[in-house]
């Protein structure tokens, strides 16, 4: 079935055989709509292309909902056939980014030369495990060659301890109500005329119409909000202890030590990537002193990676209403990756 996806493709005009082709891969948070994140791709695919990066690049933007959201993507949630969980995300993630092609211009139907992911909330797990397992088995996806990851609000570790995460892990440990709360929720929200409940979300929640349209949409489905708690639930689970120190970073360590025996073609293809952590200042769904512990972690690493702690207020749901202030910050990393 039909997954629902935005593409914001290159400009062709004065295009050549010798600029290089940037795929932009963005992988959402829960809820995982894409719709979410339509001022902030549009935005950034606005600036790019006035950017001095994209003088020898072309960026293609991509992204899509991650599986169960749209009722459209799958035969309807039973006992039997339940929601997806977390390991099934970042296998669907990673299937799809192997699959994309060139969209257009004169290298049509070929392989990127670089992938750059960018995530929000639990994209950024499911990009770490996508850079882990790629890292660990290249012949998986050799036409693969990931360049960099934006970390935007990341939730990378103990993200029940966060919170938000709190509550939402007594949820889960709570007898019957746990594995019921999806049937709780849609028993209250078919209370709920769509006129009423499309009034709540823009008028008391103060939701802009883009975000508000997305939510009751969301809301209203028939599966998404079963889809939202499934997977919610299961991150409390999986995303706790930091694995990356012990081995993804190892990696990298070996992809280094590898680059410097081979040809400077080669060197080309087995670029070390670099990660841009951007956190929310005060970020519900992430533990501050352990964020804290972690940047101490990365600032080892330096090398490799950067950590932001926002200055200002933004929210961790940034692409309600801050769409365009984190999409500048977005484009000023792309351009520190592509002019360095």
């Amino acid at each position: 079935m039909a997954v629902h996806s935005l593409s914001y493709p290159s400009r062709t005009d004065g295009a050549s055989t010798s600029s290089r082709d940037v795929l932009i891969y963005f992988i959402s948070g829960n809820p995982g709509l894409i719709d979410y994140y339509e001022s902030f791709l549009s935005t950034l695919r606005h600036l790019l292309d006035s950017s001095p990066s994209s003088r020898d690049t072309r960026f293609h933007i991509y992204g899509q909902d991650l599986a169960g959201f749209d009722d459209n993507d799958h035969k309807p949630f039973t006992s039997a056939n339940p929601p997806h969980d977390v390991a099934y995300q970042i296998q669907d993630c990673f299937d799809t980014l192997s699959g994309l092609r060139v969209e257009d211009g004169p290298r049509k139907g070929k392989p990127y030369d670089d992938v750059l992911l960018m995530g929000h909330s639990v994209g950024t797990y499911i990009i770490l495990q996508i850079f882990h397992r790629l890292l660990r088995d290249p012949a998986s996806a050799p036409q693969l060659h990931l360049r960099a990851g934006i970390l935007l609000f990341p939730t990378i570790e103990h993200i029940n301890r966060s919170p938000q995460g709190l509550r939402l892990d007594l949820l889960r440990r709570t007898p019957v109500l746990g594995a019921h709360a999806h049937l709780v929720a849609r028993g209250f929200l078919r209370l709920w005329p769509r006129a009423a409940l499309s009034w709540f979300v823009r008028t008391v929640l103060g939701f802009p119409p883009h975000a508000a349209d997305v939510t009751v949409r969301f809301l209203q489905s028939r599966d998404g909000v079963w889809q939202a708690l499934h997977m919610g639930m299961d991150e409390m689970q999986v995303i706790g202890e930091g694995q990356w120190d012990d081995e993804l970073w190892e990696i990298e360590a070996e992809a280094e030590a590898a680059a410097a025996g081979n040809s400077q073609q080669q060197q080309q293809q087995q670029v070390v990537p670099k990660f841009f952590f951007f956190f929310g200042k005060d970020d519900h769904w992430v533990a501050s002193h352990l964020r804290d512990e972690f940047i101490e972690r990365m600032s080892q690493k330096a090398e490799r990676t950067r950590c932001v702690v926002d200055e200002g207020n933004l929210p961790h749901a940034f692409c309600i209403r801050n769409s365009e202030t984190v999409a500048e910050k977005a484009l000023h990393w792309i351009n520190e990756i592509y002019d360095a």
